[in-house]
């Protein structure tokens, strides 16, 4: 069907930069709204940039002005370009699709809530 592979992230010092990348294989027919969201240690899942199809965005406000998602509707990808990051940033980050249509024989199925494996980041102080 479809997947969400997730490439990027790794260990970085304070002030450093890293960008994720997300790439939904599959007979992909749309994709509407592509996110990342992370969850650091005890602490819930946090949506961390957002963008839709038609490239509007939306922020954390922890991480407005360092953080830029950006996508590829062509490619299916989404990418999240991180600068200025702190030890807070830590965390595993998730790629999610709200809903993505795809081909199954001669139909498009819609299929909601789709999620990347996890990739992790770790900003050291």
């Amino acid at each position: 069907q479809v997947q969400l592979v997730e490439s990027g992230g790794g260990l970085v010092q304070a002030g450093g930069s890293l960008r994720l990348s997300c790439a939904a294989s599959g007979r992909i027919f749309s994709i509407n709204v592509m996110g990342w969201y992370r969850q650091a240690p005890g602490k819930q899942r946090e949506l961390v940039a957002a963008i839709t199809s038609g490239g509007r965005t939306n922020y954390a406000d922890s991480v407005k002005g360092r953080f830029t998602i950006f996508r590829d509707n062509a490619k299916n990808t989404v990418v999240l370009q991180m600068n200025s990051l702190k030890p807070e940033d830590t965390a595993v980050y998730y790629c999610n699709v709200d809903r993505i249509g795809y081909y199954s024989g001669s139909y498009v199925r819609d299929e909601y809530d789709y999620w990347g494996q996890g990739t992790q980041v770790t900003v050291s102080s």
